[in-house]
């Protein structure tokens, strides 16, 4: 086991109606916010009016941003970090899912810095202070209500790129599973998918001796798969939408990741389909992710053998049978949930498959932990996934 540190500062509010706490939570942080959302749902629904009144009542002033595109766009966040220093606004109010956090992560860093936000993503800097952000959760998925990371899109060659800083962990979250009732069953299996990759994505280790944090990871995976059947069959159950709510922040709030390094090259892959065809995350994970363990498996087939079996309870065959069943019955499962698993499935076409592996491999030789892959083997996994 890898020595760590694990610190976990964002206080979580979870349950029904907390949303209406904003107001009172942000005050802690001063008396200026920029309120941070998507492209108008949230007004639809109410939430908007909801949060604005507990601002209200907070005594707090605000300006608004929204227009939050899925893979968050570069040109917003600079747009947000202009408003920020003309309003001095205290903290930023995320109000939405993993894109508009992640925009107002990137907005909340670029607003110390003098220089380029886009050298915080593209390797040229490292943020070491942002602004307090907080967050009204409104669907399951990405996790990035509790963690480091946030992902931007730059227009200007369509590059996606993430950013990982302890100094961007939001500093509170409210978390009402309720307001992820509304969400279109499509949308809610991506999120599925995502927070399962999250969870992947570390328990594929180079590190062995890590049964603590390995068990962790396949209850966790466990719970994730049979909730996800749970909220697809009854979108309305308030205990299967918990669930998967609390499994999202869990999946990306790093203390399954402790004690080991985690792999993330199957993410690197998947921004490269997001950035070019706009694919939403989790279903781009759901194609990259079998396609990858198709390609790395040999590498160390009991550890795929052990994930075919504690997570699927795949019995029968030879080592290799069950661990190539496991990735079988990951792909089974992403399909049961509505998903693409090829990028035919998904209408991509193969003609960029070259552009895409040279943008993947562009910042470092290697790309992956567990597996190094180079511009000619991310190639070949996305050959598989076609």
């Amino acid at each position: 086991m890898n020595s760590f540190t694990f610190f976990h500062p964002t206080r979580i509010i979870f349950g029904k109606d907390v949303e209406n706490q904003a107001g009172q939570e942000a005050r802690k942080y001063g008396t200026r916010v920029l309120l941070h959302y998507g492209g108008g749902s949230i007004k639809q629904s109410g939430l908007y009016d909801r949060v604005t009144a507990s601002l209200r009542e907070a005594g707090l002033e605000w300006r608004e941003l929204g227009g939050v595109q899925p893979n968050p766009r570069l040109s917003l966040v600079k747009e947000g970090i202009s408003l920020c220093r003309e309003f001095a606004a205290d903290i930023i109010l995320a109000v939405g899912g993993g894109s508009v956090i992640d925009s107002a992560k990137a907005i909340a860093a670029g607003v110390m810095y003098d220089g380029d936000v886009w050298d915080f993503y593209s390797g040229g800097a490292f943020p070491q202070k942002a602004l307090p952000v907080g967050v009204v959760l409104t669907i399951s998925a990405a996790g990035s209500e509790a963690s480091n990371s946030s992902v931007i899109t730059n227009e200007d060659g369509w590059y996606k790129f993430g950013l990982s800083a302890d100094c961007l962990r939001p500093v509170f979250s409210l978390c009402n599973p309720q307001l992820t009732c509304t969400v279109p069953p499509y949308q809610t299996a991506c999120g599925i998918a995502d927070m399962l990759a999250h969870v992947m994505e570390r328990y594929f280790t180079p590190q062995r001796d890590v049964d603590v944090t390995d068990r962790m990871c396949e209850a966790l995976m466990i719970a994730i798969i049979e909730n996800g059947r749970r909220v697809m069959a009854d979108p309305n159950s308030y205990e299967a939408r918990a669930e998967i709510m609390w499994a999202g922040t869990v999946a990306h709030n790093d203390i399954v990741g402790v004690g080991r390094s985690g792999d993330w090259s199957s993410h690197r892959i998947e921004h490269e389909l997001s950035a070019i065809y706009d694919i939403a995350h989790g279903a781009g994970l759901a194609i990259v992710f079998p396609a990858w363990m198709k390609h790395v498996y040999k590498h160390d087939i009991p550890r795929f053998k052990q994930f075919a079996e504690r997570v699927f309870e795949v019995t029968a065959g030879s080592d290799e049978e069950v661990a190539l069943e496991g990735i079988a019955r990951l792909e089974s499962f992403f399909r049961e949930i509505g998903l693409p698993v090829t990028l035919s499935e998904a209408g991509i076409p193969h003609d960029r498959l070259d552009e895409m592996a040279k943008k993947c491999a562009w910042r470092s030789a290697d790309v992956g932990n567990y597996v190094k892959l180079t511009e000619d083997t991310v190639r070949q996994v996305l050959e598989l996934a076609k």
